[in-house]
């Protein structure tokens, strides 16, 4: 591991086509044959926690655990941030952690200058749907009672922390909670059923295999359940929606549906996906120039809407 990282850090400005085909490899050989049911979902864990470690956080970005609607969380915490990013891991409902994304959520918190709270839900089997929302619910109401206003947070996620974010949100409608600012989603995983795949082979992280044996372990007999299926529920009425994927992912056509769906409800869906790149390719910024760029569009996003005090669908939503 420590020589992967070193490899790849060796010079500032790496060539990116040498890197591209360099993470590919890696993740075709040391990521997606443990990311599958024959592994022990413990052994999985701690495979991808090591893993995690090759990908650089953001140099000099301070951070601190606490805890929140008795959820322990990270938050990081650029100096003068006023504004807050409740983000929710990937993982496939079943592994991830705060520590697997240190480096995503660190360089998002650089790029948006934005305080980012990412917390450490519940997972599968251990813990099936609802109770990652029940614990993201409790973390954002957490933040409502400290005094943040709710036009200065911004939920986001990836993989099926985007799925996890979208059914938040649901929630907090049903609720009838005020509503973040925007949604900024990174290959939301949004269809538990998988009937609608994205028919390719190119994808070096994540295979049908792994995401059926997770969907079972997270949503159980009915996986099509709104709260396990977000994509199924009411899209009317949310904040505005940016959505990232990678043109090279089995999950692309959830990002795509989604948008439409939130669309088809008169909403805002903004949808970008990046040519011949990997499920989750963000989680390597500080080293793949795309993953930077990306990261760097969503925090324009996110600051973006941090802007707009007044947005229709946190009115709608009050009692």
């Amino acid at each position: 591991m420590t020589t992967l990282t070193e490899a790849l850090r060796r010079r500032r400005r790496p060539d990116q086509r040498l890197l591209v085909a360099t993470l590919r490899r890696a993740l075709l050989l040391l990521f997606k044959p443990v990311a599958h049911p024959r592994v022990g979902i413990a052994a999985q864990r701690r495979w991808q926690e090591a893993l995690a470690r090759t990908n650089p956080g953001a140099s000099g970005m301070p951070h601190h655990n606490m805890e929140a609607g008795g959820v322990r969380c990270r938050v990081y915490q650029p100096e003068g941030a006023d504004t807050t990013v409740l983000y929710l891991h990937g993982g496939a409902y079943i592994t991830g952690s705060p520590s697997t994304h240190h480096g995503l959520t660190s360089h998002l918190a650089r790029h948006s200058q934005a305080r980012v709270v990412v917390p450490d839900y519940r997972l599968a089997p251990e813990h099936p749907c609802p109770a990652a929302i029940a614990d993201t619910m409790a973390v954002y109401q957490a933040l409502l009672d400290q005094g943040i206003d709710p036009a200065r947070l911004a939920l986001a996620g990836d993989s099926a922390g985007g799925g996890l974010a979208v059914a938040t949100l649901l929630a907090l409608k049903q609720a009838r909670l005020p509503l973040p600012a925007s949604l900024f989603l990174i290959s939301p995983w949004v269809d538990l059923t998988l009937t609608r795949l994205f028919d390719t082979d190119r994808d070096v992280m994540l295979s049908q295999a792994w995401l059926a044996d997770a969907a079972r372990a997270y949503g159980g007999d009915h996986p099509e359940r709104p709260p396990c299926s977000p994509i199924n529920g009411d899209l009317a009425r949310l904040p505005p929606v940016l959505i990232q994927a990678g043109g090279d992912e089995i999950l692309l056509n959830d990002s795509h549906r989604l948008a439409r769906a939130i669309r088809d409800a008169g909403g805002q869906a903004r949808i970008q996906v990046h040519p011949q790149r990997w499920h989750d390719f963000q989680l390597h910024a500080g080293l793949l120039a795309d993953a930077d760029l990306a990261l760097r569009g969503g925090a324009g996003f996110l600051r973006h809407h941090f802007r707009q005090s007044d947005h229709p669908a946190a009115e709608q939503t009050r009692p």
